[in-house]
């Protein structure tokens, strides 16, 4: 035993092997933070962009699709995904980045198939006149895999929004479509009149008159002749849904054979 006054080394044998150790690991997470600042800060940018990733498998999570953007990993949440849509591994994917937030195990990189606005981006590829500010997409409804419509006005006198996005010989929305799968596109001319919106939403199908019921409660009558009246409403009532959705008006349909005379706000 140590007499009074003497010094005494009670350093752990194994001292050095622990603060190495140590030390190590501080480094490690040090350049694992390092490494999370720079991926969360380059993709922070891309929040509400379009990026392309390559799908991966992973037995230990099948709720969820595994994204490889470069070295970085995206998710696709299951509530994200279009129904019927078949992801791949090694299948080449664009995506909508929905969010980039910080997470326990570093960035968290959310995406979306499912998203409005991934439609919006894929246009914005192929339309110059989007880029250029000539055509303005106004309002997108969409029910992924099945049905999407778009509003879109020109900015610049002697355009043709419609045309446009449709492109020649319809190849713009074609490339659209081909990211799309079997979702069809309907593209109709914004209006600030209400009763104008209302009739070009419900195409396919054509309204012989549009009546306003309140601008208040956004409520209003589209007549149809009936022989277009299920085109207009759609399969389990989709088409009218869409335009409602589009619009942000309550659309009755009604036959325009039964109210002949009725008074419209707007004759197409």
């Amino acid at each position: 035993a140590p007499k009074l006054g003497e010094e005494y080394d009670d350093t752990p044998r194994d001292f050095g092997r622990l603060a190495a150790a140590t030390a190590r690991q501080v480094i490690s997470q040090l350049f694992r933070k390092a490494e999370d600042d720079k991926i969360f800060g380059a993709f922070s940018g891309q929040r509400g962009k379009l990026i392309t990733g390559v799908v991966q498998q992973d037995a230990k999570d099948t709720a969820n699709v595994h994204i490889a953007v470069g070295d970085v990993e995206a998710i696709l949440p299951r509530r994200e995904q279009v129904p019927g849509e078949r992801y791949r591994h090694g299948e080449r994917l664009r995506v909508y980045v929905v969010n980039v937030a910080r997470g326990l195990k570093g960035p968290e990189i959310i995406v979306s198939r499912s998203h409005p606005e991934l439609v919006r981006r894929l246009f914005e590829r192929e339309v110059p006149e989007l880029n250029s500010g000539a055509v303005s997409i106004m309002a997108i409804a969409r029910e992924a895999g099945a049905r999407t419509k778009i509003a879109v006005r020109a900015n610049t006198e002697g355009v043709n929004p419609k045309g446009a996005l449709i492109g020649p010989g319809g190849a713009r929305v074609r490339a659209v479509m081909e990211n799309l799968g079997p979702e069809k596109i309907d593209i109709v001319d914004w209006s600030n009149d209400p009763a104008k919106f209302v009739a070009a939403a419900l195409s396919p199908a054509v309204a012989t008159g549009v009546k306003v019921i309140s601008e208040k409660n956004k409520t209003a009558i589209a007549f149809i002749h009936d022989d277009q009246l299920s085109l207009a409403i759609g399969k389990e009532g989709q088409n009218a849904r869409l335009a409602a959705k589009l619009t942000g008006w309550k659309i009755g349909i009604e036959s325009a054979e039964a109210h002949q005379g009725a008074p419209a706000e707007h004759e197409s």
